[in-house]
């Protein structure tokens, strides 16, 4: 009995010894799988104020739909509705574009021209709570247009201005169907005259806006056509008939992001132990536990042959 303590000691050491390497290598692996995170969508709320900040008609509201407007709408606050989590690092961009159109609503509208556009991105501090009196929040302002004209409000920095290239896509138009902007929260429209050429709405944007061009597109863009770039999220209609009224929603996507840089190891570059799990010296800690239990096995051999 006394022979066989020394292979039980080695015996027990060598599971010891796997279970103590084999624990860090588990933790390290889930933390890393824990790392990081996706944006989800979120909920935008707006409304109208006046140059004095007083709200113009309805408070805050994530009611989507086209609306005639009995004055133009000034300047529209953007928040994101209470109640949501927002990580660390998303960003929501919401766009205030306006455009010139043919008639006083989507129905007449035709084809439109980008006058305006204006852009800002909401985060986890513009997010709604109990106690708001007074906060401020992000506004968006556009020209106001003194003919047939069309506002929107969509969850995009896209600007749908019938350019080509990244960060553009199609203008609206009714009759070929084109249904941007993507992601339109809500709308307004009206006017009681037609835009000629030379009228302010053809002027130079002011510097918020994109760079666009003074004169008409010289065709409607075909319909299904899209943007050459769009925006991480965008969701082009699916088979859009003329005449079709845009839908509209108050979830809007996040920014598309770049990843995050990788962290600095202090072992020269090589992932650490911690970090990944990647590239940890799994065999040879193995084979060590292997040989423990390898020499506890032959002393128990050799005693049994030697008390044979």
């Amino acid at each position: 009995m006394a022979r066989s303590q020394p292979a039980r000691f080695l015996a027990t050491a060598a599971a010891a010894f796997l279970a103590a390497t084999a624990a860090p290598l588990i933790g390290a692996t889930a933390a890393h799988a824990q790392e990081g995170g996706a944006c989800s969508s979120a909920t935008v709320q707006y409304r109208l104020v006046d140059a004095d900040g007083k709200v113009v008609g309805a408070d805050w509201s994530s009611q989507g739909g086209f609306h005639q407007w009995d004055t133009v709408p000034g300047t529209v606050e953007v928040r994101l509705a209470p109640g949501q989590s927002v990580g660390e690092g998303c960003s929501y961009p919401v766009s205030l574009a306006e455009y010139t159109t043919e008639g006083p609503n989507w129905a007449s509208s035709g084809h439109q021209e980008m006058v305006d556009k204006a852009t800002v991105h909401l985060t986890a501090k513009d997010v709604a709570g109990k106690d708001d009196d007074g906060r401020t929040w992000q506004k968006l302002s556009v020209k106001t247009p003194s003919c047939f004209g069309q506002i929107d409000l969509y969850g995009e920095d896209t600007a749908y201005d019938g350019k080509e290239g990244e960060g553009h896509g199609p203008l609206p138009d009714v009759r070929a169907g084109v249904l941007t902007p993507y992601h339109l929260i809500a709308a307004w429209n009206g006017g009681d005259k037609r835009c000629e050429a030379g009228t302010p709405e053809s002027a130079t944007p002011s510097p918020s806006a994109p760079e666009t061009s003074a004169s008409p597109a010289p065709s409607a863009p075909p319909a299904g056509d899209r943007p050459s770039a769009p925006a991480e999220g965008t969701k082009p209609p699916v088979s859009p008939k003329p005449g079709a009224t845009p839908s509209t929603g108050a979830d809007v996507p996040p920014a598309q992001s770049s990843p995050p840089a990788p962290k600095s190891s202090p072992n020269g570059g090589n992932p650490p132990l911690a970090e990944t799990g990647a590239g940890a010296p799994v065999g040879m800690l193995a084979g060590g536990a292997a040989l423990v239990l390898a020499v506890g096995a032959g002393t128990v051999y050799a005693s049994r042959a030697r008390r044979s």
